[in-house]
């Protein structure tokens, strides 16, 4: 098929700190605007009258969202489409996928989380490609992770919330996190906001030999391990400013994964490690890319 053949598709990436909406035809975007994630009134209009000005100038066949969670997936739940419980103040039951589907009646408009979408794109183009079970995590504002297994994100009554798990803490480290929740979850001690307050500050002006690298490296590195354990992935694709902007913490992630997993798995040793948890491949785009391929799959499922 040629480029031209290709639907137009429009994705809506709804993040934490910034909202983006993409033009793409396939994995080509062809326009693109961002602003910053405020209240959901202002949000979603902006980006509601950028998408209809590109609708009117040229139909789009199909929406498709990637939206942070926790979200209401599904369909046959009254709140489909809606946000869930979330530390982002004024989103609590913010409703999302009907903003859109009411700009644009009798459009395909499919949803799914942010991480689940760049997870999607990971694996149809970027470091997850070939990997039947894969998943994304994005470590940023918070921390959310997408699983996808044969082409497929995992729902189930919601959709993974991993970020939100427990782990075994390092000796000595008496965080208490910020997660408002649950406190010392993983999104608690690792995400961007648990680090100013862990530095008292901003974070990025440690040096990569501050010891509180080593306590980040150790936690992140026990999350892994129990996805490793629990989902048996053939990639972990790690995303996000955190996860990627800091220099070297995901080398010493993967060496503290290797020490939680002591061994037991054929396969995971330390030298495993490189090509088991790797960067994402697409970078800035692993999100917009995402909610096309989400609104490609809305019109598939329409057709």
């Amino acid at each position: 098929m040629r480029l031209d053949d290709s639907p137009l598709l429009a994705g809506i990436e709804l993040g934490g700190t910034k909202a983006i909406v993409t033009l793409a035809r396939d994995r080509h975007i062809i326009d693109q605007a961002r602003w910053p994630t405020t209240t959901p009134a202002q949000t979603l209009a902006e980006m509601g009258d950028h998408l209809l000005a590109w609708h009117r100038r040229d139909p789009v066949a199909a929406i498709g969202i990637a939206s942070f969670g926790p979200l209401h997936l599904d369909p046959q739940d009254p709140a489909f489409g809606h946000i869930g419980r979330t530390p982002k103040p004024g989103w609590t039951h913010a409703d999302v996928r009907g903003h859109f589907a009411a700009l644009l009646p009798g459009l395909p408009v499919g949803i799914d989380t942010d991480v689940a979408g760049a997870a999607l794109a990971e694996g149809r183009w970027g470091a997850a490609q070939d990997c039947a079970v894969h998943i994304y995590i994005t470590i940023g504002t918070g921390v959310g992770i997408g699983v996808v297994v044969d082409s497929k994100p995992v729902h189930g009554r919601i959709h993974p919330e991993a970020g939100h798990l427990r782990i075994r803490r390092v000796a000595g480290d008496a965080f208490a996190g910020v997660c408002p929740f649950h406190g010392d979850c993983i999104e608690g001690l690792v995400s961007g906001p648990a680090l100013a307050a862990r530095a008292g500050g901003d974070p990025a002006v440690l040096p990569a030999d501050h010891p509180l690298w080593d306590n980040v490296a150790a936690d992140i590195g026990e999350m892994l391990a129990i996805l490793i354990l629990t989902l048996s992935p053939q990639r972990i694709v790690i995303g996000g400013g955190v996860g990627l902007g800091q220099q070297g913490l995901l080398a010493r992630a993967r060496a503290r994964c290797a020490d939680s997993l002591a061994g037991y798995l054929v396969d995971h040793a330390a030298s495993d490690m490189e090509t088991l948890i790797v960067p994402a491949a697409l970078g800035n785009d692993a999100g917009p890319l995402g909610a096309i391929l989400i609104a490609q799959q809305a019109l598939g499922d329409a057709r």
